[in-house]
């Protein structure tokens, strides 16, 4: 989790994004060394002992794999970002391409946070927006000090 906070007379910007250990090309060669890892000990047991049902399960295991990597993919550059300017809160949440926005007033904004920091969550007028699915308990707390401090209007 990549957390990114700005502030100053502009306003104050909150960004988390998902923590990607290896980049798209990096997936992209692990996917074809496994590949051809499995498919060769798949083609050397048909070949040498003629067990040839290996390749049909190693087809299938590929497959999975390959639906495991491709979600990876899609949700690889998903962030949540809060911007607080005047007396907007701003909320853009972006989940495997599809982006979506909210905007909250700053004055009737509320953060709801759980004593342990399991859950973070924004609430105006009967709205509940939860947010910091990408952050750890201790990164929620600390998020929801933050934001009920700028949303207070205290620096």
């Amino acid at each position: 989790m990549e957390c990114v906070t700005a502030g100053g007379a502009a306003g104050f910007a909150f960004t988390a994004r998902r923590n990607n250990s290896l980049s798209s090309s990096g997936r992209f060669l692990v996917f074809g060394f496994i590949l051809s890892v499995s498919v060769g000990i798949a083609l050397a047991f048909t070949w040498v002992f003629g067990a040839w049902l290996i390749l049909p399960f190693a087809g299938l295991e590929m497959l999975g794999l390959y639906l495991a990597f491709h979600y990876i993919e899609r949700h690889a550059a998903d962030y949540e970002r809060v911007v607080i300017q005047g007396d907007k809160l701003n909320v853009e949440l972006r989940d495997g391409g599809r982006m979506t926005c909210f905007e909250f007033n700053r004055h009737w904004a509320q953060v709801v946070c759980t004593g342990d920091g399991s859950r973070l969550a924004l609430r105006s007028h009967g709205r509940e927006l939860e947010i910091g699915r990408h952050m750890n308990e201790e990164q929620r707390l600390a998020v929801a000090r933050e934001l009920k401090r700028e949303l207070r209007g205290i620096r």
